[in-house]
């Protein structure tokens, strides 16, 4: 069997070239990673429920009509995905404050939000992700004032959807992140959402207890980040083939 050709390599999946036009697969590693990869750990299994999780919103988000660069599912880890070009920033949505907010502008961790609020960051490891404004999108030619509106107004329906859905098994969706790519599809440029939406990309708080069950169970040094994730996915139906009852933490700093 031929090895199959890498496209790109990032903290948390691989990219491999697709066996289709303008395709790629997407492989959901198990590595950990926080504050700009400084703090580091291998969690077997949880590429497989980032993987599980990601594919479910995304095929719900592709029925209300946002178009996403998912095509299919491969197997647990992997994902058949459109190839797209990146637009260089994520879009955060806030529901409520917590995290870096908090930290930057004094406001009390957990502080309800009277609307959503949506932030940019142009994506820079070397420059921490720094937040940017609709002007220097602008300026350094990021993305169009057309793009940047659609992408505003999928990023709301997106946020309007999911804190339905989330709240209808109990979670909270306090903040999530989100990317987007341009990809020429029969002589017409789309915009489509890419990258993934889990656990690591979103804050899930229970909306009873306020138990974390997310990255922060990392960030923080919680502890049981498979089991908040199991939880997730099982809260939202999703069967997983292979049960991960015991899991190993290599940790290098």
């Amino acid at each position: 069997m031929n090895e199959r050709e890498k496209i790109y390599e990032g903290k948390a999946k691989i990219l491999y070239k697709g066996t289709e036009k303008n395709t790629a697969i997407q492989y959901f590693k198990d590595h950990a990673t926080a504050f700009n990869n400084l703090k580091k750990s291998t969690i077997e299994g949880k590429g497989i429920f980032n993987n599980k999780i990601s594919e479910h919103i995304f095929i719900k988000l592709n029925q209300i009509g946002i178009k996403t660069h998912f095509i299919k599912s491969l197997n647990e880890r992997e994902q058949l995905i459109y190839m797209v070009e990146i637009i260089p920033l994520e879009f955060i949505v806030r529901n409520i404050a917590t995290g870096s907010l908090t930290k930057r502008l004094g406001i009390t961790d957990g502080t309800v939000l009277s609307k959503p609020l949506l932030e940019y960051s142009y994506k820079n490891d070397e420059l921490g992700d720094p937040l940017v404004a609709r002007e220097h999108i602008a300026e350094f030619n990021w993305a169009s004032s057309a793009e940047l509106d659609l992408i505003n107004n999928q990023c709301l329906k997106i946020n309007n959807f999911m804190q339905t859905m989330f709240k209808n098994v109990g979670i909270k969706l306090v903040d999530f992140k989100l990317e987007f790519g341009r990809i020429n599809i029969d002589g017409k440029k789309e915009i489509l959402l890419a990258d993934e939406i889990s656990p690591d990309t979103c804050r899930f708080w229970d909306v009873v207890s306020e138990k974390k069950l997310d990255k922060d169970r990392f960030r923080k040094d919680l502890g049981n980040l498979i089991q908040a994730y199991q939880e997730v996915a099982e809260r939202l139906g999703i069967k997983i083939i292979k049960e991960h009852k015991r899991f190993t933490i290599n940790e290098s700093v």
